[in-house]
């Protein structure tokens, strides 16, 4: 399921003391999924989002944090930010293109 933020008050990159903040419209939990449906997932809500909409993925492993990306990139998409987080889980932050 695809969740939708709607905080229109906040811009999609916000400051606070350690510096810029991300914000995306959007979010999708596919740490419980392998490859290939993490990026089937991912392509599925990338293509119900508005162009320019920002999308963060959570997922688990080396192998989705490589394809997600990847090919998300290579159908046209912004790979804005990875990040990883201690618990083993990446957070991945697209812009739709």
């Amino acid at each position: 399921m695809i969740n939708s933020n709607d905080d229109t008050q906040q811009n999609e990159f916000d400051s606070d003391s350690a510096g810029p903040v991300l914000r995306a419209e959007f979010e999708i939990d596919i740490t419980a999924d392998i490859c290939p449906m993490t990026f089937v997932r991912t392509r599925l809500a990338l293509d119900r989002m508005p162009s320019g909409a920002v999308l963060r993925v959570r997922l688990r492993g080396s192998e989705p944090l490589q394809n997600v990306p990847r090919t998300a990139a290579a159908q046209g998409h912004a790979v804005l930010r990875v990040d990883s987080l201690p618990d083993g889980i990446s957070e991945v932050w697209l812009r739709r293109g």
